[in-house]
C-alpha cells in the first residue's frame, strides 16, 4: 500500500486483542506469523512446557494454535496478525479477504461485521493556531482507549528531547516529523474513537493561515465544528482580532454546512487565567455577537465547554466540583453525545465527493464522505464528471470494519474494480449509475462579499478567485453580476450592478475552468455551497441556485 496515499491519513485506530494462549504452547509464542504450508513450526532451544509431552505432541499443539491465529485475523478483518493492544498503531488498515485483491482487481469473500446502530458522527476540530487543537485530540484518544499508556511514554521522552515537554499529547495526532519540528499541524489529522453511545471520527485541522484550504478540505468531511479557544492571556485576543483565524475558521465552518459548532474553551489551568469565570464569561460575550453575525443562532447552535486539555479536565469525565465550581454542564464528549441526530439524505441518489485515491492489491481504493444516498458491495456506480464506470469490491467504515453498506455521514474507503487510479481525482464524485450528478462549467449562485483584498476593492464582472466546492477546488471567475440583494429579505436592490463590495449580497453567473460536479443548494446543499478565496484571503461564499441547462456532461475520455 502505498504510504503517502491519503491526505487524511488515518492515526490511530482501534485494534483487536489477540487471543490468550494455553500455557502449554510455545512455538506461536515466538512469533505471530502463521507457518507456511510445506513448514513446519520452528521450535529451538525449547522444552516442552508440560511433563510427558514429547515433540510431535508440541507440534500437533502449535500448529492447532496457529490455526486459532488465523481465524481470528480472518473475524476481526486486519490482514496481518493484531499486534499486542499496548502498541497502537498508525497505519492504514486494509480490507480482509481470503485472497488477495488480483492485477484485475478481483477478490475473495469478504467478512463483514454487523451494522452498527450507533451514530456515526464526524467532528472537526478548528481554531487559531497553538489554540490546543491537536492535544486536545490526542489526549481524547488516549482517554477513550485508542493510545496505550507505553505509546504515551514514547512521546513524552521524543517531546522532551525537542524540548517540547507539554507538545507529547499532540504527537499521537501530529505524526511527521515537520508537524513536530514546528509544533503546526500542517495535514488534517483523522482518527477514530467511539463512546457507548456514538462513534466519532476526529479531523484535526491546521490552525496556521498558510494552511486553510486543508482545513477547508478537512472541514467539508465534518458534520460537526469544535472551535478551540485559548482562554490564556493574550492568546484569545491574538486569535480572535483581524488577522487571526478564529474568525475566518468560524466563518467557513458556517460556510461549509457546519449547522452546530461547540466552542472549547481550552487552557483554563493557566496560571494567567486559573479557571477565572471572568475570563470564560469574557470570552463568551465577545464571541457570542460574533457568532450571530456569522449565522450561528447562540441559544440553539452553540454550546460553550472550559476544559484543560493537557490535563484532560472536562473532555471525557464532567468536571469535578473542587475544580470548577461555577461550571454545571457536561465535559466535551458528553456535549457531543447529547447531540440531536443529524437530519441526512438517506433517500437522495448517491453522493461520494472524491477526497483522495490510491492502489492496494489490484484494486483502486477511493477515499471519500458518503453525503447522500448509500453504497454497497456490488453496487455499479458512475465517477464524474467523466462518467466512468465502477464496481464497488468492498467498503470499509472506521479505516477498518468492513461493511455491506455505507450510509450517509459514513467516512469511507470504496474498493473499486473496472477503474485505474490515475482516472480518479479528487473533487470528482461517485454516484449510482442512473442519476449522475450533473457537471457543469458556468452556475447562477448566490454571493456574500466578506473581505475583499486592500488591493481590489470590488467585486465585478472578470473577477477571478479559486474556488472550494465539496473537495473540489477550481479556478473560476465573474461572468456577470445580475443583481445586488437585500442582505435580509433577498430582494433585487439593484439590477445588473457594476459592482459589489464588502458586505453586500449579489446574484451571478460563475464560470470555471474546468468542469465541476453540482447541486443545487436546495437539493443538497453539501454540493451546492462554495467559498471563493484570493491570495489566501476568504472573499466571498455563495451557494448555487441554478444550473444551466446547456451544460453538458462531458464524454467519457474527459480527464
Amino acid at each position: 500500500m502505498n504510504p503517502n496515499a491519503s491526505t487524511f491519513t488515518p492515526r490511530f485506530v482501534p485494534q483487536a486483542a489477540p487471543q490468550p494462549v494455553p500455557q502449554q504452547t510455545v512455538a506461536t509464542q515466538q512469533t505471530q506469523q502463521p507457518p507456511k504450508a510445506s513448514e513446519s513450526p520452528k521450535v529451538e532451544n525449547q522444552t516442552p512446557s508440560q511433563p510427558g509431552m514429547d515433540w510431535e505432541q508440541l507440534e500437533e499443539v502449535a500448529k492447532e494454535e496457529d490455526q486459532i491465529l488465523v481465524e481470528e485475523m480472518q473475524k476481526t478483518s486486519i490482514s496481518s496478525p493484531a499486534p499486542s493492544p499496548a502498541v497502537a498503531k498508525s497505519t492504514t488498515s486494509t480490507i480482509t479477504t481470503d485472497d488477495d485483491f488480483g492485477e484485475d482487481g478481483e477478490a475473495g469473500e469478504l467478512t463483514f461485521e454487523k451494522d452498527d446502530p450507533r451514530e456515526h458522527l464526524n467532528v472537526v476540530f478548528i481554531g487559531h493556531v497553538d489554540a490546543g487543537k491537536s492535544t486536545i485530540s490526542g489526549n481524547i484518544l488516549y482517554m477513550t482507549g485508542m493510545v496505550d499508556e507505553r505509546t504515551i511514554q514514547k512521546y513524552e521522552r521524543e517531546a522532551k528531547d525537542k524540548n517540547r515537554d507539554s507538545w507529547f499529547l499532540a504527537y499521537i495526532m501530529d505524526t511527521n516529523e515537520e508537524e513536530r519540528a514546528k509544533g503546526k499541524t500542517v495535514e488534517v489529522g483523522r482518527a477514530s474513537f467511539e463512546t457507548a453511545k456514538k462513534r466519532y471520527t476526529i479531523l484535526d485541522a491546521p490552525g496556521h493561515k498558510n494552511y486553510v484550504p486543508n482545513m477547508i478540505s478537512g472541514a467539508a468531511q465534518a458534520d460537526v465544528g469544535v472551535l478551540i479557544i485559548s482562554a490564556r492571556k493574550g492568546e484569545f485576543e491574538t486569535g480572535f482580532n483581524r488577522g487571526g483565524q478564529t474568525r475566518e475558521h468560524t466563518m467557513l465552518a458556517k460556510t461549509l454546512g457546519l449547522k452546530n459548532i461547540i466552542v472549547v474553551v481550552n487552557k483554563m489551568d493557566d496560571p494567567t487565567v486559573e479557571w477565572s469565570k471572568d475570563r470564560y464569561d469574557q470570552i463568551v460575550n465577545e464571541l457570542s455577537p460574533f457568532l450571530k453575525q456569522v449565522g450561528y443562532n447562540p441559544a440553539v447552535d452553540v454550546t460553550f465547554v472550559p476544559i484543560s486539555g493537557i490535563k484532560g479536565l472536562n473532555l471525557k469525565d464532567p468536571m469535578p466540583a473542587n475544580v470548577c465550581p461555577w461550571y454545571k454542564g457536561g465535559s466535551l464528549l458528553q456535549v457531543l453525545d447529547e447531540m440531536k441526530p443529524l437530519d441526512r439524505l438517506t433517500s437522495a441518489p448517491l453522493r461520494i465527493p472524491v477526497i483522495d485515491k490510491y492502489r492496494d492489491r489490484g484494486a483502486t481504493v477511493a477515499l471519500g464522505k458518503v453525503e447522500s444516498g448509500s453504497v454497497s458491495k456490488g453496487d455499479q456506480l458512475v465517477i464524474m464528471p467523466g462518467k466512468l464506470p465502477a464496481e464497488v469490491l468492498g467498503v470499509l467504515i472506521d479505516d477498518q470494519r468492513s461493511v455491506r453498506t455505507a450510509r450517509p455521514g459514513e467516512n469511507i474507503k470504496l474498493y473499486l474494480k473496472g477503474i485505474d487510479e490515475e482516472a480518479i481525482h479528487r473533487g470528482f464524485v461517485i454516484c449510482d449509475v442512473k442519476t449522475p450528478v450533473p457537471t457543469v462549467t458556468r452556475f447562477e449562485a448566490q454571493l456574500a462579499i466578506l473581505d475583499l483584498l486592500p488591493l481590489k476593492p470590488i467585486f465585478s464582472a472578470g473577477y477571478s478567485a479559486v474556488m472550494h466546492l465539496h473537495t473540489a477546488v477550481e479556478e473560476c471567475s465573474v461572468v456577470v453580476l445580475l443583481a445586488q440583494l437585500d442582505k435580509k429579505t433577498g430582494a433585487v436592490v439593484t439590477k445588473k450592478p457594476m459592482f459589489v463590495k464588502n458586505g453586500q449580497v449579489c446574484k451571478a453567473i460563475i464560470e470555471c475552468s474546468q468542469p465541476v460536479c453540482v447541486e443545487l443548494f436546495s437539493d443538497n446543499p453539501q454540493l451546492g455551497r462554495f467559498t471563493l478565496r484570493d491570495e489566501g484571503r476568504t472573499i466571498a461564499i455563495g451557494k448555487i441556485t441554478t444550473i444551466a441547462k446547456k451544460n453538458k456532461q462531458p464524454n467519457s475520455n474527459a480527464n
